[in-house]
């Protein structure tokens, strides 16, 4: 059967449509996981037992679940506890970024690890606290070597939010079965929406590339 991508040309607008929704729940999800990842990946290195347990614990649970999974119960489960159904883009939005603390901690502890240590006693030598010492000293330069793997940490969201088609989400993966479902006709609608993912995917990879050299030429 020869390919006619003329099918999806009345539907374009939708299919950009749901790349841009997919592009804002990225990028909502990874300021979520930035922010829990940071706390965790910190925390994970106290010498306070009980919030080192804590939380390589959430770490443990959410890299050794599947984020559909926990989609699912974001959006089908808590409703039993919370006692009303969250809208579908919240629940999306809060799964991955969830989702995505748990691997950004780890991201973050090492390239907490990755700063030599004399870094820190000598911070703690000039009066700082530990939280300033790890603000203004051992945090920024950590965050140069914690770019690439945030990058790819970002790719892996935005093709991960093609889950949220699971709970009826307009977002790319969506657009591409209304089509498919309009035309009868699937593989033009799904080549397409892959051609809209790795349009996205491969000019961020570009970004993050150029900043990491721009961080590199000025140490």
């Amino acid at each position: 059967m020869v390919m006619d991508f003329s099918i999806v040309l009345p539907y374009i607008n939708l299919f950009f449509k749901g790349a841009l929704t997919a592009f804002e729940i990225t990028l909502l999800a990874v300021v979520i996981g930035i922010v829990i990842g940071t706390l965790v990946g910190i925390g994970k290195m106290s010498g306070i037992l009980p919030v080192r347990l804590i939380c390589s614990t959430y770490v443990e649970v959410i890299r050794g679940t599947p984020l559909l999974v926990q989609l699912l119960i974001f959006y089908f489960g808590l409703p039993q506890i919370l006692g009303f159904t969250l809208p579908e883009f919240t629940a999306a939005v809060l799964a991955l970024g969830i989702n995505s603390g748990g691997y950004v901690a780890e991201i973050v502890r090492g390239g907490i690890l990755a700063v030599d240590k004399g870094q820190m006693e000598a911070a703690r030598s000039l009066g700082m606290s530990y939280a300033q010492a790890m603000r203004y000293i051992i945090l920024p330069q950590a965050f140069k070597k914690m770019i690439p793997p945030l990058g790819n940490e970002f790719v892996t969201l935005l093709k991960d939010s093609s889950l949220a088609t699971t709970i009826g989400f307009p977002e790319l993966t969506r657009a591409a079965q209304i089509v498919a479902a309009n035309t009868y006709r699937p593989f033009e609608p799904y080549l397409t929406a892959a051609g809209f993912y790795l349009v996205m995917t491969v000019g961020f990879s570009w970004v993050m590339a150029a900043i990491e050299r721009r961080l590199s030429a000025s140490d």
